[in-house]
């Protein structure tokens, strides 16, 4: 009998799998895809010597994660690259807020009455980031601190509430808000002052970093550490049942609750199965890539050394971009989320050509092609743009579910990240990831602490199985 099966290869997976397996456990693992890597997956979307990550780039959460922090990721060929500049959020003035690596940087180029606010705001976590962050990572109310009890106060809040109490001007609100906006819910929302807030310490303390040639060699670096260790990984298999499976002591599935459903059938019980039911889905994203003949033509220069850029003007009107996603809306204007990875690692292109891509929040499941307007907000801000591109590649929540199942209706965050669906992920237990069915546990993303490629939805259902 194999001690575990991890159904899904995305990064939750392949730590949940590396853990086990770190353990001494006989650990084999299904993927449905040719490739593995779910969310990491890399392809050459657009044109020959052109790659895009048709999921994640940046890294944010790479360095604070205790599960990846501890594999040797170098030795098998991860290099993590760093932007000179983390983050810029262009305005229609033709100015941008920047987010530079120093804290006393970013608070000089805000508003003047706003410098100190930020500096009061964000320091004193940027100097804790090494603790506070990986304590950010684990289940709520697991990790107790000083610095974590300070967070929590000021993370509980709603974005625009944070914002406005604490910023009297436009640049360091909209800062916030672009920052918050990842959570894909609206920005009136308790707790999305959180993200934004992590997010910001993470490219302080972190440079929001990319890996070098692409984010499908930390798949494959997890994929070679889980063999040396004794590990398994089946390809080209679709698990479409849980009776499908040969004899296990535990399975570990990276799935959605909605897919749990399908893959466990009749024998969950009907109590929660309904509350798995009852697990909000988040909006979508639609999501293109581009090869550019030329470098972007930012109206603001500052825009042309960051890696990540947040195009949406001004905190209302992303806040309308976001309300109207979540209540089944498309914004004229939506809030745009664009990576730069040739800005920082020139592998991914043919010489003299340069990749792109960006998503904009859409209503979960919706099929309104929006690659004009994600090229109108980006023409917004940099006039020219579509004169500089070779090639594009789109695809809607419809090609992203094709693409990585888990991504239902397009929802990236594998559910609402509402903060009571932080709490309880996906529904409320001390245990999270197990399930009623013996042996069997989620570890997606759709179980704490959710979002983001850190590996710890993984590393804490592979933690929960090994304590039972």
């Amino acid at each position: 009998m194999i001690d575990a099966i991890v159904i899904g290869s995305g990064p939750n997976g392949l730590a949940a799998a590396i853990t086990l397996a770190s353990a001494g456990r006989s650990v084999r693992v299904y993927e449905a895809r040719e490739t593995i890597g779910g969310g990491l997956r890399s392809l050459p979307l657009t044109e020959a010597g052109s790659l895009h990550d048709a999921g994640a780039t940046v890294m944010a959460m790479v360095d604070a994660s205790p599960c990846f922090r501890a594999l040797p990721l170098a030795d098998h060929g991860v290099e993590l690259v760093r932007p000179d500049l983390p983050l810029a959020h262009p305005l229609d003035d033709g100015s941008a807020v920047i987010a530079e690596r120093s804290v006393e940087a970013t608070a000089a180029n805000l508003d003047r009455d706003d410098a100190a606010s930020y500096r009061r705001l964000l320091e004193p976590f940027v100097r804790h980031a090494g603790t506070l962050l990986p304590g950010l990572l684990q289940p709520i109310g697991r990790t107790v601190s000083l610095e974590m009890a300070a967070f929590g106060l000021q993370a509980i809040r709603s974005a625009q509430g944070l914002a406005r109490s604490r910023f009297r001007g436009p640049r360091a609100a909209a800062l916030v808000a672009g920052s918050a906006a990842h959570s894909l819910v609206p920005l009136n929302f308790a707790g999305t002052a959180g993200y934004g807030m992590a997010l910001a310490i993470s490219a302080h303390a972190n440079g929001w970093p990319v890996v070098r040639g692409g984010s499908q060699r930390l798949a494959d670096a997890l994929a070679a550490i889980l063999r040396a260790r004794g590990g398994e990984i089946v390809t080209n298999t679709t698990v479409a049942s849980l009776s499908e499976l040969p004899p296990a002591r535990a399975i570990l599935c990276d799935v959605t609750p909605r897919q749990l459903i399908r893959l466990a059938g009749d024998r969950l019980p009907s109590g929660y199965r309904r509350r798995l039911e009852r697990y909000r889905p988040g909006p979508g994203v639609f999501k293109m890539d581009w090869t550019l003949r030329e470098p972007v033509p930012w109206r603001a220069t500052e825009c042309r050394r960051a890696g990540t850029l947040h195009l949406g003007g001004t905190i209302d009107e992303i806040a309308a971009s976001e309300q109207a996603a979540w209540d089944g809306r498309l914004a004229d204007r939506p809030f745009t989320l664009v990576v730069q990875p040739t800005v920082i690692d020139p592998t991914r292109a043919a010489p003299g050509r340069h990749t792109l891509w960006a998503y904009c929040h859409v209503p979960h499941g919706a099929s309104v092609d929006r690659s004009a307007a994600i090229e109108a907000q980006i023409e917004r801000f940099a006039p020219g743009f579509r004169d500089c591109i070779s090639s594009r590649h789109a695809m809607g929540p419809a090609d992203l579910e094709r693409y990585n199942p888990n991504l239902i209706g397009g929802d990236i965050a594998g559910g609402a990240a509402t903060l009571w669906q932080l709490v309880a992920r996906p529904i409320l237990s001390w245990r999270p990831h197990r399930t009623p069915l013996a042996g069997v546990y989620l570890c997606s993303s759709s179980t704490p602490p959710g979002i983001g490629v850190h590996g710890m939805c993984g590393y804490l259902a592979a933690r929960d199985v090994l304590q039972s």
